[in-house]
């Protein structure tokens, strides 16, 4: 196995297993699986239904759904050809990976710096708008003449976002349309494996 099929494959296995300790931390916290409101336009895979005699179903306010994250169906083919086709420019593997492994509402961690909220697809079309952004993103970025960054999470700071250096893989802190200014870790593997999930109280 080539260097490069190794890290694909380890950054799916810790992306697989933050979102497990997730899921878990939350049925610690609530009794249950996380939930969000119910949107006929807006479907996922994430969903999760149970038949009404189900106790669990019982804890599920009106209007709202039970959801948590699965894995991507390799055999839809969801890929970034065409924002490297637009852009004239090679993405990251990392970034990728990251973002064809897992459909789920956005998760939020906890790492030595503070916090910060994980961005996934919730569904194609989430997808699809991801990849706009991360085009919108980048043409920024080429038109400031900066390096090419690729976020993947937000934090509670306005306007601060977490990156990859498009060229090393190595992860970021930046103000949207400034520089890179502090390095967090040498590559998503290793900052996802610093995580800890953060569940709310409701």
């Amino acid at each position: 196995m080539t260097s490069s099929n190794q890290t694909k494959t380890d950054l799916v296995a810790v992306l697989q297993n933050f979102a497990l300790q997730y899921v878990r931390q939350h049925q610690q916290t609530h009794a249950r699986l996380p939930i969000i409101e119910q949107d006929n336009e807006w479907h996922s895979p994430c969903e999760v239904s149970y038949d009404k005699s189900e106790s669990e179903d019982s804890l599920l306010p009106e209007g709202q759904v039970f959801w948590q994250p699965v894995n991507m169906d390799k055999e839809q083919g969801l890929n970034f050809e065409n924002v490297e086709s637009a852009l004239e420019l090679s993405l990251h593997q990392d970034i990728k990976t990251y973002f064809t492994t897992l459909y789920s509402e956005s998760l939020d961690a906890v790492c030595e710096d503070g916090e910060l909220t994980l961005l996934f697809a919730w569904n194609n079309d989430d997808f699809q708008r991801l990849q706009e952004n991360l085009i919108g993103h980048v043409l920024m970025k080429q038109r400031l003449k900066q390096e090419i960054t690729l976020f993947f999470a937000v934090t509670d700071e306005e306007d601060m976002i977490i990156s990859i250096d498009n060229e090393t893989g190595s992860v970021w802190v930046e103000r949207v349309g400034c520089k890179p200014h502090k390095k967090l870790a040498d590559s998503l593997v290793q900052f996802i494996n610093t995580l800890a999930p953060v569940v709310k109280q409701t």
